[in-house]
């Protein structure tokens, strides 16, 4: 590992041992190579810490943190950020699959086009075999150039997981971290994306894969999943409503937060009133992995031809 690495590449993990070792090959067979991967492990009691300690002791890139408690999934990612010393930073999900051209696409990306701050590429669900399940079209204009635009579309399109895009740490910094509340992930990348525009590699090189343990379906109420995002909102303090009533006043307070013009942030507040009055509007809160999978045969793309690792599954 060389000591000052390009990329950072933060992977937050607990209880990951049956797809950790895949994740971590297609991450490692990346053909861009000058990135480290800091792997926080949430004090997981399955094989997960036997699985990180074997593949850093092959690769001297990986640096393995195992935490004494487990301190939930959101302060994991905000932690494990804090850990990376890359000027361009990457989360990494333990049950995803990543092309070998992923990470060298999106740092071309970003060095070509400094307004830029965080860049992702075309993805697609897979299922815990790694068959893809639903190609996703993106349809957010998080690519234009103008904050209020790319603010309205992802309060008001479907889909829109730029979580897991490369960013620039600089950018990173000035935004809060990633909270604990229903949808927080949603108004952490809403602020994001008013501090610059994203710009997608229009290749499919991110999979992101759907099966029963993943923490959205293991955790199907909204207190449950909140609970699971920081433990200490278990309890009589943080009901529902609480949960619900401070994911809006993560939007409003990105807005206040963010580098606007006067005109931008009045803008800004208008499309998030109208959001606010229009929640019955069609394809709101949507779930890319709910949509009815494809018929395979249609399918013209290969997992296993894009992703390191999985060489000779086919046959």
């Amino acid at each position: 590992m060389t000591p000052h690495p390009r990329l950072s590449i933060g992977l937050p993990v607990y209880n990951g041992e049956e797809y950790l070792a895949e994740s971590l090959d297609a991450l490692l067979g990346q053909t861009y190579e000058d990135f480290e991967l800091v792997i926080s492990d949430n004090a997981s009691t399955d094989g997960t810490r036997d699985i990180c300690r074997r593949y850093a002791a092959q690769d001297s890139r990986i640096r393995y943190i195992r935490l004494p408690r487990n301190i939930g999934a959101a302060p994991n990612h905000n932690y494990v950020f804090t850990e990376c010393r890359g000027e361009l930073f990457k989360w990494a999900s333990h049950d995803d699959l990543y092309a070998r051209d992923l990470l060298r696409s999106c740092v071309a990306a970003l060095d070509e086009r400094p307004e830029v701050v965080l860049a992702h590429a075309g993805q697609a669900v897979i299922d815990g075999d790694g068959k893809v399940k639903v190609p996703y079209e993106y349809g957010l204009a998080t690519d234009s150039p103008r904050a209020p635009e790319r603010f309205r579309s992802l309060l008001f399109e479907p889909g829109g997981d730029d979580f897991y895009g490369v960013m620039r740490s600089a950018m990173l910094r000035r935004v809060k971290p990633h909270d604990s509340y229903h949808h927080a992930d949603r108004t952490f990348v809403a602020e994001i994306t008013l501090h610059g525009p994203f710009h997608q590699v229009p290749e499919l090189l991110y999979f992101r894969r759907d099966h029963p343990t993943r923490a959205e379906r293991a955790n199907p109420s909204k207190r449950s999943r909140c609970v699971n995002l920081d433990p200490r909102r278990a309890g009589p303090l943080h009901p529902t409503p609480r949960l619900l009533a401070e994911y809006v006043w993560g939007f409003a307070s990105a807005i206040g937060r963010a580098p606007l013009s006067s005109a931008d942030r009045r803008a800004c507040h208008r499309h998030l009133a109208a959001w606010l009055t229009s929640r019955v509007r069609p394809g709101v809160g949507e779930r890319v992995e709910d949509r009815a999978p494809v018929d395979p045969d249609r399918l013209t793309v290969s997992v296993d031809d894009l992703v390191a690792g999985r060489e000779g599954r086919q046959a």
